[in-house]
């Protein structure tokens, strides 16, 4: 498996993360600006850490779409397969979140998503983008 993805291309598009945004009234005319400012790219389907030299699987469910070269149902059905393998247990952290608690990650090689079950308690965010390289 990994010689097999090791060369592949998918494709990632904005759109395909803010689908429903965009079917909403006016969503096409309210992220109009935005898609414009982000057209589909093209990345490998798995990237080396520029630092570590370490290769990970680079795909997420919001915004990659397709792989390149394969045929639609291939397509579909490898990527579904690279979904469930980026959220085996074993390679996943659950952070036991307490006051004062801050979390980095380096979304070269990683991913995130909240499990929003704090409540009552309340969730305080902030984002910090570093500009970063282009996945090789």
């Amino acid at each position: 498996m990994r010689s097999f993805v090791d060369e592949l291309i998918a494709v990632h598009d904005f759109r395909h993360g803010f689908r429903e945004s965009l079917a909403e009234p006016g969503g096409q005319v309210r992220l109009a600006d935005t898609i414009a400012a982000n057209p589909p790219v093209e990345h490998p389907l798995v990237r080396t850490h520029p630092i570590t030299g370490k290769r990970a699987v680079y795909v997420n469910t919001l915004f990659t779409t397709v792989i390149k070269d394969l045929s639609l149902l291939e397509s579909e059905r490898l990527l579904s397969f690279l979904y469930q393998h980026t959220v085996t247990e074993e390679y996943t952290v659950r952070l036991a979140w307490e006051p004062n608690t801050i979390a980095i990650w380096d979304n070269r090689s990683t991913q995130h998503k909240p499990v929003n079950d704090f409540f009552p308690q309340h969730r305080k965010m902030h984002r910090v983008t570093i500009q970063g390289d282009r996945p090789a």
